[in-house]
């Protein structure tokens, strides 16, 4: 057992530094260009960024957030019409659907995976007739795929939109089949503690739709086809320079970073033996990306304290199921059975420490500290 506490660094920092003099050229680079919005880094970012996820097109816009705002109204989606997701996500994933005059209705997850569960996707649907569905948006949480096979087969059957929301997944597969690729569009976040993150607020819309990118690339600055003449209403959301030129410096090593994010994985499993808590599983057939190393436990709090007590942070994603915070009461499916596997994963779960550049010793002192733990 080790006795001397490790650092745990905090990630952004941690990540600058690993990468700083290539960082810092780049950001000089742009400072130097005179180019700051959408110029000549983000049109590269943009086609890397594609040909890394394997889809035709990237468009880079501000944040995730916007993102997701982009590509739902890009694909016609707005005032009247219903799109589904979970309850159990970051708010930003349903502050977006109805930040386009659209509906949120938010059904289950599954207990193990806590990601949407597609026959509760398919019992809301059946369930409510009366709604003008037009999308549905699996959420790829804390890294682990959706089960993306039934949620597209039943998005088939009922003539709607798939937008994966990959904030927290990039570069994790299911069937071999990267995140991001099974909707007619997908979106990303480039916060700085994301699997590729900025040194501040970034986002992309993905597709293979060359329409569908074309819309977005409109829409996130005022509607313009041409210079100074809006053909819609747009918004400004546009990825900055030094933002792209960042995570044009990041990507290469994102494959590294992912698989030592699972090796870090793989020592919790084996120093965290402990019955009290359930450690998280890993979908069949998918490769998880470790946003976040989750653990649950019905005495989370507890946990939580102890480990506090220890030197080693912890964190809560989420403590609120969207549909029981203020903004957003009243967005539950009828016909779904509830969102009972929602409120009790808000009740357990709890993120440990989880990034690349974490030590080994610094993952092996919590583990033991977690399977030291008596509730």
């Amino acid at each position: 057992m080790q006795n001397v506490k490790p650092e745990f660094p905090f990630q952004p920092i941690a990540e600058y530094r690993a990468y700083k003099s290539a960082i810092d050229a780049a950001m000089l680079s742009v400072c130097e260009s005179g180019n700051y919005i959408l110029g000549p880094e983000c049109v590269e970012f943009e086609k890397v960024f594609a040909a890394w996820i394997g889809t035709a097109h990237a468009v880079g816009v501000a944040n995730g957030t916007d993102a997701l705002v982009l590509a739902l109204r890009a694909l016609g989606i707005g005032v009247g019409d219903t799109v589904i997701t979970v309850s159990h996500t970051a708010v930003a994933t349903v502050a977006a659907i109805e930040l386009t005059g659209a509906e949120a209705l938010l059904v289950d997850i599954e207990p193990a995976t806590f990601t949407l569960d597609p026959q509760k996707l398919a019992d809301t649907i059946r369930a409510n007739p009366q709604r003008r569905f037009k999308a549905v948006i699996p959420v790829h949480l804390y890294g682990q795929p959706s089960d993306m096979p039934a949620i597209r087969a039943i998005a088939q059957q009922h003539s709607l939109h798939v937008i994966e929301d990959c904030a927290q997944s990039h570069g994790a597969t299911l069937g071999g089949k990267i995140t991001g690729t099974f909707g007619d569009a997908a979106t990303f976040s480039f916060y700085p503690t994301k699997n590729l993150g900025a040194i501040g607020d970034g986002g992309a819309v993905v597709t293979r739709d060359a329409s569908v990118a074309a819309r977005v690339r409109e829409l996130r600055q005022y509607g313009w086809k041409s210079r100074y003449i809006s053909d819609t209403t747009g918004m400004n959301s546009r990825l900055d320079e030094l933002q792209a030129a960042i995570l044009r410096v990041k990507l290469p090593h994102l494959r590294t970073d992912n698989q030592r994010r699972r090796d870090l994985a793989t020592l919790y499993a084996m120093h965290a033996a402990n019955s009290a808590i359930t450690l998280p599983p890993v979908r069949s057939g998918a490769e998880h990306v470790y946003h976040q190393y989750v653990v649950r436990s019905p005495q989370r709090d507890a946990l939580m304290a102890a480990l506090k007590t220890n030197g080693v942070p912890t964190a809560i994603h989420y403590p609120q199921p969207v549909h029981t915070q203020p903004a957003y009461l009243g967005r539950i499916a009828t016909g779904a059975g509830g969102l009972a596997e929602s409120e009790r994963a808000c009740r357990e779960v709890l993120s440990l420490p989880m990034h690349p550049q974490l030590t080994d010793d610094a993952v092996i002192f919590a583990a033991q500290k977690i399977s030291e733990w008596r509730p």
